[in-house]
């Protein structure tokens, strides 16, 4: 097997203000052959010097704004020569034989457009979330050249993705800020008449929750204000997106509805960190709902 395969990817990290030691642990487990790409998501990465000097097959490049995931990833993608890219979130840790089974994948013989990974049985079993799934409930899983299944959907912190795919290397809807990127991607990639797949030997570790400073807990209330108005923004714009406004609409009414009720009960209540939640659920689905762009931010 030819020992420069790695040459042919690119680990792009996408980071936000990522802490020094998640970020640090993340690079150490990526093999030293593979060429690593930083797109810090604003105008400033913290330690520049220090990470270029441990890391020698290491670049960093500063977006000059925070542009979200997709955009962010975009970004970094532009950046590259490579036709392969490992999209990977800093608060992940590949396993020990991660890079030497990828190179099963990097050859001619494997055309693909997204590969997607394996997580360890007691991260699944801690979080509940697999790596890989459907959208239709029933379907029944496909097993593909032995080491691969044929799957619906992957997970976004961790995705090797063929760059010569995507036109102008853009893979990710730009509209949605953070949250079902990687859904709409793959299932994008399904209505046009391609396979997903997920690899069974291509092991991470995934921390979760830990990739920015928005898990401080002195911003906890900001950062669950955060994530409920985009995650219910994201989700009828993805359902919109894929099938139809009509659908989304009668998917989220009684969700809008419901948010509104329980804002009135917990300010009744004198509860503010509930009612901040259903709040800003309410308002990053209404403004989904009336078309309006994904635009809450915070610092």
């Amino acid at each position: 097997m030819n020992t420069n395969i790695l040459s042919k990817i690119t680990v792009v990290i996408l980071t936000y203000k990522t802490d020094r030691d998640i970020l640090h642990n993340c690079l150490n487990s990526i093999d030293k052959e593979v060429k690593i790409k930083i797109v810090e998501n604003s105008n400033e990465f913290k330690n520049r010097d220090e990470f270029l000097k441990k890391f020698s097959n290491l670049s960093i490049d500063c977006t000059g704004e925070n542009l979200g995931f997709g955009r962010g990833n975009n970004f970094g993608y532009k950046k590259v020569s490579t036709k392969y890219v490992l999209a990977l979130s800093p608060d992940t840790i590949c396993d020990k034989n991660f890079f030497d089974n990828l190179k099963i994948y990097l050859n001619n013989n494997f055309d693909f457009s997204i590969l997607g990974v394996n997580f360890y049985k007691d991260d699944v079993k801690k979080s509940g979330h697999l790596s890989y799934g459907y959208f239709q409930k029933n379907k029944i899983e496909k097993t593909y050249k032995e080491t691969l299944l044929e799957v619906d959907w992957i997970i976004g912190c961790a995705m090797i993705i063929n760059l010569n795919k995507f036109k102008d290397k853009v893979v990710f809807d730009e509209n949605i800020f953070i949250y079902f990127e990687d859904f709409d991607l793959c299932l994008s990639i399904k209505k046009k008449g391609l396979k997903v797949f997920s690899s069974k030997i291509l092991f991470i570790k995934h921390i979760g929750n830990s990739s920015s400073t928005v898990i401080n807990p002195e911003l906890i209330n900001n950062a669950n204000k955060f994530r409920n108005w985009h995650w219910r923004w994201s989700q009828f714009y993805f359902y919109k997106k894929n099938y139809g406004y009509l659908y989304a609409y009668k998917k989220c009414f009684f969700k809008l509805i419901r948010y509104l009720l329980m804002m009135f009960v917990f300010k009744i209540l004198f509860n503010k960190n509930k009612f901040d939640l259903y709040k800003y659920s309410f308002l990053g689905l209404f403004n989904s709902i009336i078309g309006n762009k994904s635009f809450y931010r915070i610092e």
